[in-house]
């Protein structure tokens, strides 16, 4: 008899990851596009308000999981948290957007202002300051020829005509073929050149202007972000930490896909919520909150609806006894307490906490990594690439559903070559990605697309480093500590997402934009190396004679 996945019993627990999701999913694109473009912050600043959210988390994370190993209720360990911290959660998160409203409207007015009203003066500035001195160079573009597109700003027309294409200026005058060619270059040359200086210049106008000298309001916003992440933290831990409670620790990467492609289908949900919000309306915060609080609030119902916890527990715990799967390392513990340590136990046992903390290490260097360009990435696709904030959901949107795909064969990849070579292999393809993103990708017609694959193979890779990593740390973890263990999964995770905001910043302030991805590729390479020391973390196989136990009683 073959131990067996319950994909049904996964998919139902998965609901309380797709509750975390659907939060973190659009607060991960939404929010640093609403701080860029409400308060117009440095990337280095932006990113620093991003990263003081994930400190928060460092230090309640592992609390929460701790407090939720050693609770004892008629709902189980875990659902009580998860529903009163998404409860809490999405009573105060529709704040967050409230609070930016006003200086929203102020920084969207001043826009419109000053755009009317360039000088050749502030393009100089632009240039000296903001511009892509390497780009432009190799494109023979110096200050006065920048200078001169970016005066003549981009010229508006309509096309018509479906065989040939006729060309209109925004005064209805017919151009002709001539007229037409000059325009279309001289919107190209706008777009490639000077729309992402200019974009980075107009956001530090905002900041010097308007956020300079209402300060109050920026720390209005910190102060209700800071409850929302308290109240998203409190049940973060119990809500992973339930799959490896009621899940063989052979079949945890399998699991571990099933999860995660419920958190892909939180993440759908975000994405379909913010990409409609920002085709409908140029200030579409307010309603992308509430929806999503809405989303979450469905998603609780449904899990609530489908799970017994303890009743789950109880099953697994009489699977484990059929096959002789011991998930309670302390219950060996408890049997050989009597028992002397030989010299090669207390040498396996230092190997193994070793290989924890490399394993800890590695998944602090890839989110190091992943975390710079997920919190970059609405502000790198809209300022950088200019595209529209629509256009740019779409790509983070697709490349979430298109991954989503590979979750469970990703899973079984686990059982084939190990999860240690999977995880290896996944950042290979992030650090390819990176790269390749970092030396070609400029803004251009065709720019959406290549980014858009490469960012699909990027994530694809961090996929499968993300099915097995998890299973990795818990797997060295008591059945009685898998929720203290979880807390210190997401100190390693949380740890890089607090800093890693700032310091990406720091490099897109000195280095430009694109550097951004270059910081990517060399901490997955760093991440590589640590994952290449570890040497425990796989799945234990089934014990043969409990195996062959089961099939005589069959018999």
């Amino acid at each position: 008899m073959k131990l067996k996945l319950d994909y049904k019993k996964t998919i139902k627990v998965g609901f309380a990851f797709a509750i975390i999701m659907i939060f973190w999913t659009a607060y991960d694109f939404v929010v640093p596009y609403l701080l860029d473009r409400a308060f117009g912050l440095s990337n280095a600043m932006r990113g620093l308000v991003m990263g003081l959210d994930n400190l928060l988390s460092l230090f309640l994370l592992p609390i929460f999981g701790k407090i939720s190993d050693k609770t004892k209720s008629r709902f189980g360990r875990r659902t009580p948290f998860i529903v009163l911290g998404t409860v809490a959660t999405v009573a105060l998160m529709i704040f967050v957007p409230v609070s930016a409203n006003t200086q929203l409207k102020e920084a969207n007015a001043l826009r419109e202002e000053i755009t009317q009203q360039m000088t050749v003066e502030q393009w100089g500035e632009i240039y000296e300051n903001f511009g892509d001195k390497l780009y432009l160079n190799n494109n023979n573009i110096d200050k006065n020829k920048f200078i001169k597109i970016g005066m003549k700003g981009e010229y508006e027309l309509e096309s018509k005509g479906l065989i040939k294409k006729t060309y209109y200026d925004k005064d209805g005058n017919q151009l002709s073929d001539e007229q037409a060619k000059a325009y279309l270059d001289q919107n190209a040359d706008y777009q490639r050149f000077c729309v992402s200086p200019f974009n980075s210049w107009m956001s530090k106008q905002i900041n010097d202007n308007i956020t300079q000298h209402n300060i109050s309001r920026l720390v209005v916003y910190m102060i209700i972000l800071f409850f929302v992440l308290v109240s998203m933290a409190t049940f973060r831990s119990p809500a992973v930490a339930l799959m490896p409670d009621v899940t063989p620790k052979p079949l945890r990467s399998p699991a571990n896909a099933i999860i995660n492609l419920m958190g892909g289908v939180g993440g759908a949900l975000a994405f379909v919520i913010y990409t409609v919000g920002f085709f409908i309306s140029s200030n579409p915060f307010i309603g992308i909150f509430a929806c999503v609080g809405g989303g979450m609030l469905l998603l609780l119902a449904v899990f609530l609806i489908l799970v017994n916890e303890n009743k789950f527990v109880r099953e697994c715990q009489e699977i484990c006894a059929e096959y002789g799967i011991n998930n309670d390392e302390d219950a060996i513990k408890k049997e050989e307490k009597d028992a002397v340590l030989t010299v090669q136990d207390k040498v396996e046992n230092k190997k193994k906490m070793m290989s924890f903390f490399f394993i800890l290490a590695a998944i602090f260097m890839w989110f190091i990594g992943y975390n710079a360009v997920t919190s970059n990435l609405s502000v790198y696709t809209t300022r950088t690439l200019n595209l529209d904030p629509g256009v740019a959901s779409i790509i983070s949107g697709v490349s979430m559903g298109v991954s989503a795909i590979a979750f469970i064969p990703v899973g079984y990849l686990a059982t084939k070559i190990g999860r240690r070579k999977s995880v290896i292999v996944g950042f290979v393809m992030a650090i390819i990605s990176y790269i390749l993103i970092w030396l070609w990708i400029r803004p251009s017609s065709y720019a959406q697309y290549v980014f858009a694959v490469f960012y699909l193979i990027s994530g694809f890779g961090l996929i499968i480093a993300n099915v097995n990593t998890f299973p990795m740390v818990v797997e060295l973890a008591p059945e009685s500590q898998v929720g203290r263990y979880t807390g210190y999964y997401y100190v390693a995770t949380m740890s890089a997402q607090a800093v890693t905001p700032f310091f990406a910043g720091l490099i897109m302030d000195k280095l430009g934009d694109t550097a951004l991805f270059a910081y990517s590729a060399i901490s997955v390479v760093i991440a590589v190396v640590l994952m290449a020391l570890v040497k425990h973390g796989d799945s234990r196989p089934v014990k043969k004679e409990a195996i062959k136990e089961v099939l005589e009683q069959d018999q």
